[in-house]
């Protein structure tokens, strides 16, 4: 479900690169930054279109993909409430490189471009956030590669849900993860059943328990640590 009680300036005074503005940037960022709603299976941006914006999740769920010229599609990971993403393309000036969608209903934050290398140049925390985030990001990506390339299913399902754990990228994320086993097969590049069957695995090693509207973690180290 979307997230009704969050507001857009608390979702942006709750992001870690907010916290080390200043009142004058922080009221710019409140300004000029806008809210975008995206239904589920709808796109949030689109390869190949020009960058406009830095991308924020306030409610919802978005997986970061792309689909070859056969419809073949391959998904780069998950971005739950609180996590921003889309810095790259913009540093580069370059167009988007993959598609974006909504895995449900989903409230988009937008900071334009012209405001985000505003912050660039006049907010040196802001550059230092920016540059941890590229390096996590490359981290995360290089980790998924190797999942991808060298371990059985559920263990990418569990590494799949421990990467939503991630105190710099995710900060929002809680214990109990609002997704679904279908989500789950998205994101970790399997079916809806495959992936309740890697879930129902992980629930007897004792690392998660399949709750009503998501999947509770209860070993967040375990996950990580898990392998076949």
């Amino acid at each position: 479900m979307i997230s009704t009680d969050t507001s857009l300036q608390a979702a942006l005074r709750a992001a870690i690169w907010a916290r080390t503005l200043s009142a004058e940037q922080m009221a710019r960022v409140e300004a000029d930054t806008f809210e975008t709603f995206v239904p589920k299976g709808g796109f949030v941006c689109r390869k190949g279109e020009p960058v406009e914006n830095w991308i924020g999740i306030i409610g919802g769920m978005v997986k970061m993909n792309n689909f070859s010229p056969s419809g073949k599609s391959v998904t780069f990971t998950g971005v739950p409430p609180g996590g921003w993403f889309g810095e790259g393309s913009l540093l580069k000036h370059e167009a988007r490189k993959y598609d974006a969608m909504a895995l449900r209903d989903s409230r988009i934050a937008r900071m334009p471009a012209e405001t985000f290398h505003w912050l660039l140049d006049s907010s040196l925390p802001f550059t230092r956030f920016l540059l941890m985030q590229l390096n996590e990001r490359l981290g995360q990506f290089i980790g998924m590669v190797e999942n991808d390339r060298l371990l059985d299913l559920n263990t990418r399902v569990a590494r799949c849900l421990a990467s939503m754990f991630h105190s710099h990228l995710y900060p929002g994320i809680e214990k109990l993860v609002h997704i679904s086993q279908e989500e789950v097969g998205l994101l970790s590049g399997s079916s809806r059943q495959r992936a309740n069957q890697a879930l129902q695995v992980l629930e007897k090693h004792g690392l998660l328990r399949l709750d009503y509207g998501g999947i509770r973690v209860l070993d967040l180290e375990g996950l990580r640590r898990y392998q076949e």
